[in-house]
């Protein structure tokens, strides 16, 4: 039964061995404050934690049996929630069922590297199966999720998993896309063939029957700031590499990065947040989200309204240019 294990902990005093990354044997602090505070408490540290959507805590929904039985026989964490908007007398909702997923790698660094990229690959399959059978509309992976997080050691060699837009990772969730009817977004390290073997942080959007919508070479950005919905995605696990690095720190060399904390969640433009995932094993995070909140509160924020986008590319242009000197305004009474 879920929470067996985190609620015999917190009776013990959490004297339990903690599992790798989890908080006393918990696998989230949403699960650890909710098995730890009263119901009256915990409602309102919740509300302080991950705010309320449309005034309100945040819905949580079920899942058909055949998603729940994929996460038991996989193991592998499963959350739904509902993000809410107000009702429009002018405009329906515009509901979007929404996944991620965050998971750990399957065989040691120094395995070969075809053999690791198809390891992770069919790990993935359950998950995607598990989106599919709830009815996820746009499913979203984490950033290179076909390699090892091998950045950190900054290694050239890692470079072998980077393939074209139409390589073997795309191949195989395009297969998937049209078996359950679902956009896949597949952010991998992109070789850009056609431009002189350019490698990319690339993101992919694989359409729903099988096609290649578009591509999109990422920066980040906030939900609230720009009123729309935000999925952040965090690898779990730890991933150990054969040569020891330094991460500039100052710091002794060692071989891996840290532990990933996993934690994913999405965000609402109302600044709600659901709970987040494991910090520890794989998981699959399903929202609906109505698309309506995303004019709400631009209409309510008016950040393009009150922006000033002429000036800023007046700018921009300026500093592109040598000898570019900027503006320091300095107050008088101050110097």
């Amino acid at each position: 039964m879920e929470g067996t294990e985190e609620l015999k902990n917190a009776q013990n005093g959490g004297l339990q061995p903690p599992k790798d990354g989890s908080i006393k044997g918990f696998e989230s602090l949403h699960r650890l404050l909710e098995a730890s505070l009263s119901p009256e408490i915990f409602q309102e540290v919740s509300r302080l934690l991950i705010g309320l959507n449309c005034g309100r805590p945040l819905e949580r929904i079920g899942y058909p049996d055949l998603a729940k039985n994929l996460s038991l026989t996989h193991d592998f964490d499963l959350q739904a929630f509902r993000f809410h908007a107000e009702k429009e007398d002018m405009r329906q909702s515009r509901i979007v069922r929404v996944g991620l997923i965050q998971n750990s790698i399957v065989l040691p660094t120094t395995a070969p590297f075809a053999d690791q990229k198809k390891a992770i690959m069919e790990k993935l399959r359950p998950l995607i199966d598990a989106a599919g059978a709830s009815g996820v509309n746009i499913l979203c992976l984490q950033e290179a999720w076909m390699m090892p997080f091998a950045f950190c050691t900054r290694e050239k060699q890692w470079c072998e998993f980077a393939e074209p837009i139409y390589g073997e990772s795309t191949a195989f969730l395009q297969e998937l896309a049209r078996n359950h009817n679902m956009v896949i977004v597949s952010p991998i390290l992109e070789r850009d063939v056609k431009h002189g073997e350019t490698i990319w942080n690339t993101a992919v959007i694989i359409g729903n029957h099988g096609n290649i919508i578009g591509k999109h070479r990422k920066a980040r950005n906030a939900a609230i700031a720009n009123s729309f919905f935000v999925g952040s995605i965090n690898r779990v696990g730890t991933e150990v590499f054969p040569n020891p690095f330094t991460s500039g720190d100052g710091k002794p060399e060692h071989r891996d990065f840290g532990h990933f904390y996993g934690s994913s969640h999405f965000s609402a433009p109302d600044a709600s947040c659901s709970p987040s995932l494991s910090r520890c094993k794989d998981g699959l995070l399903v929202a609906d989200m109505d698309l309506n909140l995303c004019r709400q509160l631009k209409d309510k924020w008016g950040f393009r309204m009150t922006a000033r986008y002429q000036m800023y590319a007046n700018l921009l242009r300026q500093y592109l240019k040598p000898g570019f000197i900027p503006q320091v305004i300095i107050d008088p009474l101050l110097q």
